[in-house]
């Protein structure tokens, strides 16, 4: 008679080399066979490195062939199950999609183990007393311990029933929408937390009807303002959030609970669209355009683009909502991928464009939006004013010749603390004592540009008697009372406003507009939108001194229209979203080799496609024969070109390896980064 068949398990090791990119298989040892379980974690050798790794298994198998050589695991590290399936699915899909690994999706989609939280949790799971369970045990970095849940909120379990309307938030029948799992895209009325209500409604509906949730914001303040609306509509153990500014332990709690078989609210972050719910009926982003949702890791995939992959995979309802519309929903709304769900009333913000005529382009506050402040701050409201940039004066121009003012020693810019200040180098920080201009000579410079803290000093001279607060990256300020101040906010910081501004100032439009950013005025349009909607209801709103498309979608409220505008001049350009664009970066050989099997891969690429390759002025780390190019192409095409760099990635790496080039072996050649939202050579 033949052996008995082994079992063995499939493992994917947590490695950033690209050529670990898949399943490895294990044999079982006879005493791991109770525990080693799909989705646990496991320490395995790795033969070919001389350790021992971390892994998860991945799937479960039996062989006939004993005679294979194989290692054998050397331990399983919890009884977790912490990669179920459905996440391990959809790592694999986005990393494919990214031309990345899936450890490294796992990487951001799975925070650190912590022992006492699961010991909590897995006590808390059978009956156990939680304090007894983890009272000794210490997490893996040494932290502190945390409780079980890390679930907030205080609502009565009563309350989800209320919840569960045909109407949310005044959208007839987006509830039913929802539940049949549709791709929404919506359009917030201006008002203050009319989003965070809508979303909040949302989930609680879809919780309501036995299935999980999960919301997505760009930062912490969002974030707070969606906890308190949800945390009203949802019982505490059903509110898990999900922050980067969270302990490890208290991170690691939150992810155990939505492993759990019970339905769930998640509300976090980027991150956030990858939690392993049970059974998810929503998905819904806000506010999608933020640059905060584009990953800064490897492989670099947008929430946006996770939440797509993850409802073809997962099918629930997506939702992508926001004060306005970013031309990538655009793209999905006229291929018909995408719906558009309308309010019953349409609401817009009351904007006027201010300071537009000829006598008063050069005034930064045109009289009209300071009458409108002046009316406000009478009336016992705030006034919301937003500014370019913080600081007292980013930009110093010489005074004479109006020569930009650089630093001597390294040639950055210029900027003063305060006035009458000492300027101070932005790159290098050396205080210019002795400055002279480059050009003429002049040792005298002047203030070419305001900054937050200007703004507020002149503001303040202005309305005398009036408080004024700044908000801007060094000055937080989450939010502000229902009483007379003047608040100088830059963009994206603004302060919530109890009962909303009584006026909204936005300055500096113009300089915001002359960014060199393929989606500069996209951004403009959703930063002014996004503080127009912190006014209260009728409040003036005051664009000063913009013309333009912009402008002009702004104060009519037509957002929609814009991003169409937008998608259709980037299409013959083939630019992204009408197309996607990849980025190809390495040593000058690398990327030449890279661009040569991509286009025996696919061979249907347009000749167009490739820009470059361009050499890297700067100090690379491909060193100094670095060179970028850029790809583009059409949806149908992108997984053959995902898979066709990935495979040049590895052709690189295990060719350094070949050749025994020491020199190279532990640095990148080549880096690809997938959908590039602003591509520049």
């Amino acid at each position: 008679m033949g052996a008995a068949p082994r079992p063995i398990a499939r493992i994917l090791i947590d490695s950033p080399v690209p050529q670990l990119d898949r399943l490895f298989d294990y044999a079982i040892p006879p005493e791991l066979v109770p525990e080693a379980v799909p989705g646990v974690r496991v320490k395995a050798p790795l033969r070919t490195a001389g350790r021992v790794v971390d892994g998860f298994v991945v799937e479960l198998a039996t062989e006939d062939d004993a005679d294979r050589a194989l290692s054998e695991l050397d331990a399983v590290v919890s009884p977790v199950r912490a990669l179920p399936e459905r996440l391990h699915r959809l790592a694999r899909a986005v990393a494919d999609r990214s031309a990345g690994s899936a450890s490294d999706v796992l990487r951001l989609a799975i925070p650190k183990r912590m022992v006492r939280a699961e010991k909590a949790w897995l006590a808390a799971r059978v009956g156990a007393p939680a304090a007894e369970a983890g009272a000794e045990a210490e997490s893996d970095t040494g932290g502190s311990g945390a409780d079980a849940g890390a679930v907030v909120g205080d609502a009565a379990p009563e309350a989800v029933a209320g919840a569960a309307t045909g109407e949310l938030a005044g959208y007839p029948g987006l509830a039913d929408r929802i539940a049949a799992g549709e791709r929404l895209a919506v359009d917030a009325p201006p008002r203050p937390d009319a989003w965070a209500r809508l979303l909040a409604e949302a989930a609680a509906d879809t919780l309501a009807r036995g299935r999980s949730a999960i919301l997505a914001v760009p930062d912490h303040r969002d974030l707070d303002r969606l906890q308190g609306e949800v945390a009203a509509l949802v019982p505490p153990d059903s509110l898990v959030r999900h922050d980067a500014g969270q302990t490890g332990p208290e991170r690691y709690a939150g992810y155990l609970r939505t492993l759990e078989e019970r339905a769930c609210v998640v509300i976090g972050n980027r991150s956030s669209v990858y939690a392993p719910v049970h059974a998810p009926g929503l998905v819904a982003i806000w506010d999608d355009g933020d640059a905060l949702y584009d990953e800064p890791l490897a492989p670099y995939a947008h929430a946006r683009d996770v939440a797509l992959v993850r409802q073809g995979l997962e099918p629930c309802a997506l939702v992508f909502a926001g004060h306005t519309r970013s031309s990538d929903v655009q793209r999905l709304v006229e291929i018909g991928y995408v719906s558009e769900s309308l309010a019953a009333r349409r609401e817009t913000a009351n904007v006027q464009l201010s300071g537009s005529r000829e006598d008063e382009v050069s005034v930064r506050v045109p009289s009209a939006a300071f009458r409108a402040a002046k009316d406000a701050l009478a009336a016992g409201a705030p006034v919301l004013v937003q500014v370019a940039r913080p600081g007292f004066a980013p930009t110093l121009v010489c005074a004479d010749c109006r020569h930009p003012a650089r630093c001597g020693p390294c040639g950055g810019p210029l900027h003063a603390r305060s006035r009458g200040a000492v300027p101070v180098c932005g790159w290098c920080g050396v205080s210019a004592h002795e400055w002279a201009c480059q050009k003429c000579r002049s040792v005298r410079f002047r203030l070419s540009s305001s900054g937050s803290e200007r703004t507020a000093d002149e503001l303040g001279r202005a309305f005398a008697g009036t408080r004024v607060i700044v908000a801007d990256g060094a000055h937080p300020v989450l939010e502000v009372a229902a009483e007379p101040a003047l608040v100088v906010a830059t963009r994206g910081a603004e302060p919530f406003a109890v009962g909303g501004y009584g006026a909204v100032l936005l300055l500096d439009g113009e300089r915001m507009l002359q960014s060199p950013d393929l989606r500069i005025g996209e951004a403009c349009l959703r930063w002014w939108s996004n503080a127009a909607a912190l006014a209260a209801p009728g409040a003036p709103v005051h664009l000063a001194g913009v013309n333009g498309p912009v402008a002009r979608a702004f104060a009519s409220w037509t957002h929609a229209i814009y991003a169409r505008h937008e998608l259709a001049e980037r299409a013959p350009l083939h630019l992204p979203p009408a197309a996607r664009v990849a980025r190809l970066e390495g040593e000058g050989g690398a990327v030449v080799r890279a661009l040569e099997k991509l286009r025996e891969a696919v061979p249907e690429l347009a000749p167009d496609a490739v820009l470059g390759p361009v050499s890297l002025e700067a100090v690379d780390r491909f060193g100094p024969t670095a060179q970028r190019a850029l790809i583009r192409f059409d949806y149908a095409r992108g997984g053959a070109v995902a898979q066709a760099l990935r495979a040049a990635v590895i052709a690189e790496v295990v060719g350094t390896r070949r050749r025994k080039d020491r020199k190279r072996a532990n640095r990148a050649t080549l880096a690809v980064r997938m959908d590039v939202l602003d591509p520049e050579l």
